[in-house]
């Protein structure tokens, strides 16, 4: 028996973690998941939305860390997980993603030698102003196993210096649990009901904001939403409004009637509002992935991708914050239906299969 002790912090982590989870139970006991929740994300009834969704166990040890500063965070996790690596002993540490939970699991376990295994490793956004992308960088040099989601990351692993034997390409794990889980989305109809709405599907767009550099400056901010609402008077949106993003809203931004403001949406009502919408605007990452998968119209705002084969391959175009550039590229999406993606290599709902597979030859060399 292996033990590897698989660690979620935050809410794009959920999806990512709960096919690997299971794919190592279907090991019968040769690979054993040991699962810590950092609590980076500290909502506790949304994270008990999206275990219970998407089938993920509860914790074997919940840190409970909660918000703060990236030093304060990072530090906080690593003191507290420390004492995790210490009591169980695990022959590896498996991350996901590049939240602040990634770096500091990833750092206190390669100090104690044990190691590190880094799933969707080797995305590169090249905007080191993007704490994700510092996390991403420092986590793929410490790791010994690096397991990446496009096949373009090998060459930014690569041209950083890591051996190409501990590179395997494996596909997205995100696209695992969409696919296992679209059939199960309410209708659209239920959507309606339970949050009071009256949409149609193809008519109507997502919208989603978190990034600190779109909601952290007032005038970028108020930009974005000026031309969210010249948008929403041809195409109502639907706004999850993400709990960074309702801090900073004042009483003058959201003055339309067309933009339909909701509370952070469980995970199976996101897929059933992403599934139906005519386009998606979004600064996410994760965003970027899924609505490439389902084939939706995509509009980035932000200055680049750490996810580029969403551009090259899927439905997603980057656009920033300037507002020609966000209404043309609406417009054409409501002209011509926007991009027509293709689905790339390995974004097949097997991931996880995959990724166990590397994971039993490498741990018995």
């Amino acid at each position: 028996m292996y033990q590897i002790i698989c660690v979620v912090g935050a809410r794009p982590n959920f999806m990512k973690i709960a096919p690997i989870i299971e794919a190592l139970k279907q090991t019968e006991g040769y690979l054993m998941p040991f699962l810590v929740h950092t609590g980076q994300h500290y909502d506790q009834a949304m994270k008990a939305s999206f275990f219970e969704q998407l089938g993920i166990p509860e914790p074997d040890i919940d840190l409970n860390v909660g918000s703060g500063s990236h030093a304060w965070q990072t530090a906080q996790i690593m003191i507290q997980f420390e004492q995790v690596l210490d009591q169980q002993q695990p022959q590896a540490v498996l991350v996901v993603g590049d939240v602040n939970s990634t770096i500091a699991c990833a750092l206190v376990a390669v100090k104690k030698h044990i190691p590190v295994v880094h799933v969707e490793a080797g995305l590169r956004s090249f905007d080191r102003q993007m704490p994700e992308e510092i996390n991403r960088v420092l986590t793929d040099q410490i790791s010994s196993l690096l397991l990446t989601t496009e096949a373009h990351a090998k060459q930014h692993l690569l041209q950083e210096g890591i051996q190409s034997d501990a590179i395997h390409f494996v596909g997205n794990v995100m696209i695992d649990t969409l696919l296992k889980n679209q059939q199960r989305c309410p209708s659209l109809t239920d959507i309606n009901q339970g949050y009071q709405l009256n949409l149609s599907s193809g008519h109507y767009g997502l919208l989603t904001l978190h990034r600190p550099s779109n909601v952290d400056h007032s005038d970028v901010l108020a930009d974005l939403f000026t031309t969210m609402i010249s948008i929403s008077e041809k195409l109502p949106l639907v706004f999850p409004v993400h709990p960074r993003t309702q801090a900073k809203l004042s009483a003058g931004f959201c003055q339309s009637e067309n933009i339909f403001m909701l509370p952070p949406v469980a995970y199976l009502d996101m897929l059933a509002l992403m599934s139906s919408a005519k386009l998606v605007l979004t600064d996410s990452g994760g965003i970027q992935e899924e609505t490439t998968a389902l084939g939706i119209p995509c509009v980035t705002l932000r200055e680049n991708t750490e996810r580029p084969i969403t551009v090259t391959e899927g439905t997603n175009t980057i656009v920033g914050t300037d507002s020609q550039k966000i209404l043309a590229t609406v417009a054409d999406i409501l002209s011509t239906g926007g991009k027509q993606g293709q689905i790339p290599k390995y974004w097949d709902g097997h991931a996880a299969e995959r990724i166990v597979a590397v994971l039993k030859d490498w741990i018995s060399q």
